[in-house]
């Protein structure tokens, strides 16, 4: 949450200043990573992840197997999930 997310990288700011050796890994989107990059310039690393979308697929897959009303979607429900959304996450 965005009111916690300044006092959390203060207190890393802090953790890294008492212990320089300390080497911490985040994940976030990338409106945090451009504040990390800010706020610790310099003496931060940041590598991009994008998911395929076959991982898209594959996450949808098994949320929509532990469904606990099963009956309540039908095929077409399910198949329009699986084409629409892995479509529209891939184009963020």
């Amino acid at each position: 949450m965005a009111e916690y997310r300044g006092k959390l990288l203060d207190s890393l700011e802090q953790i890294l200043h008492k212990s320089p050796g300390t080497r911490i890994f985040l994940a976030g989107r990338f409106h945090i990573r451009d504040e990390v990059e800010k706020r610790f310039s310099g003496r931060v690393a940041t590598v991009s992840i994008t998911p395929s979308k076959a991982d898209i697929i594959r996450f949808l897959q098994a949320k929509l197997s532990e469904d606990t009303t099963p009956d309540e979607m039908d095929k077409s429900l399910e198949e329009d999930i699986l084409n629409n959304i892995p479509e529209t996450v891939s184009e963020m």
